[in-house]
């Protein structure tokens, strides 16, 4: 299933700035970032959960926020990219 992340962390303190750090590698691991904070993973529910678990313990929930869509497999007709960064299928195999 395709879930999309978003995350807003404080970072007027250096804990606020390792805490993002912490949330963007963590979201690295199971997705591919689309904007700033924000990540489209393509996980199975055991991952899913992982995944907020991970997040969960990662941020400070009085300071920091955390949201996830889930879109399910058939995610293709429900999202539509306009503008400058290039789109393409995270479930396609990439060659760097």
């Amino acid at each position: 299933m395709l879930v999309l992340v978003t995350y807003d962390v404080a970072t007027k303190s250096t804990t606020g700035q390792k805490r993002l750090r912490k949330v963007a590698k963590t979201c690295e691991n199971y997705g591919v970032r689309v904007q700033n904070s924000v990540f489209e993973c393509i996980v199975d529910a055991t991952q899913f959960k992982q995944l907020k678990l991970k997040l969960m313990d990662i941020i400070d929930s009085e300071k920091d926020s955390l949201r996830f869509y889930q879109l399910g497999t058939r995610y293709q007709s429900k999202v539509e990219h306009i503008g400058a960064k290039e789109s393409f299928n995270v479930e396609e195999t990439l060659i760097l």
